[in-house]
């Protein structure tokens, strides 16, 4: 008698148990340190695995430099959330699928305090500004602003965040900010320089790899999460009001703002410059510590 209670007690256990589905890993750009990207994507990880039955594992990077060669050897992750240029690059060079985008078009925004802004872009050259490390949406656009090699400000990469640039304007241990929109509106005490071109806000995509079903599992509940009011702080944090649905031809194109970034090469067959060589010596202690990138100028 008592065997057989035992083994119903087992064979209920079992079936009691929840059950649990693939895991997927979600990478993100190093926009956070990564204790701290933990912390901020852990809601929306939680969220996810609730609402599809599968586990989501948050991958960064130590830097953007590190970020960018994983993504230039293919390294392996599931899914993605970036801004327009890498979502691009994933859909064009690695048959990665946009499922959702944030509803908000990208910007960036060149924040200093009135006296300095008066003085316009010009009026920053020699002078301290700072932004997250190449090839970073926000540095490659600041290069865009100052292609003469000769007539540039000293462009810092020491930000932690986006947010900490524009806190280094506060305190005066920089004299402009390179920072996104979702971030420049928070500031209306400071004035923008400049203003970049629009580009499609940053979209969560999928590897080739990912099931189907699973895809549409995750563009569901993300279509949805404006809706929970607990990941409300989520959002805030990401710069969005909602996601909707993405497609491919909205990002067509935004891959050419990487073409002078170092190591980039040009798809075979494609109208892009000749590909930026590979340095043969090791990355030195600097450059392993900021990213190691360098952006060509192009005129």
């Amino acid at each position: 008698m008592k065997l057989s209670q035992g083994l119903a007690a087992i064979v209920f256990s079992l079936f009691a148990a929840p059950s649990f589905g693939a895991d997927y890993t979600l990478a993100v750009e190093p926009n956070y340190p990564p204790s701290q990207a933990q912390q901020v994507y852990k809601p929306l990880l939680d969220y996810l695995s609730k609402a599809t039955g599968h586990r989501f594992i948050l991958k960064t990077a130590t830097n953007y430099h590190v970020y960018w060669r994983d993504l230039r050897s293919g390294a392996k992750t599931d899914f993605a959330f970036e801004e327009a240029h890498f979502t691009d690059y994933r859909i064009d060079r690695l048959g990665f699928t946009p499922l959702v985008r944030v509803a908000e078009s990208t910007r960036y925004a060149l924040l200093a305090d009135a006296p300095v802004a008066e003085n316009g872009i010009a009026g920053l050259i020699g002078y301290r500004v700072v932004s997250m490390p190449a090839p970073s949406m926000g540095y490659l656009l600041l290069g865009e602003l100052y292609k003469n090699p000769i007539a540039q400000p000293e462009i810092q990469s020491v930000a932690a965040n986006w947010r900490d640039g524009v806190e280094m304007v506060f305190s005066q241990e920089t004299e402009a900010a390179m920072v996104p929109n979702y971030i420049a509106q928070l500031y209306p005490n400071l004035v923008a320089v400049s203003e970049s071109r629009e580009f499609t806000g940053r979209a969560l995509s999928a590897g080739g790899t990912v099931p189907a079903d699973v895809r549409k599992a995750v563009s569901e509940a993300m279509l949805k999460l404006h809706q929970d009011d607990a990941l409300y702080e989520v959002l805030v944090e990401l710069g969005a009001s909602q996601f909707v649905p993405a497609t491919r031809a909205e990002y067509a194109g935004s891959e050419r703002l990487l073409r002078g970034v170092f190591g980039y090469k040009a798809k075979p067959g494609s109208a892009t410059p000749a590909p930026v060589p590979e340095a043969d010596a090791p990355l030195d202690e600097e450059e392993e510590i900021t990213g190691g990138i360098e952006v060509q100028a192009d005129g």
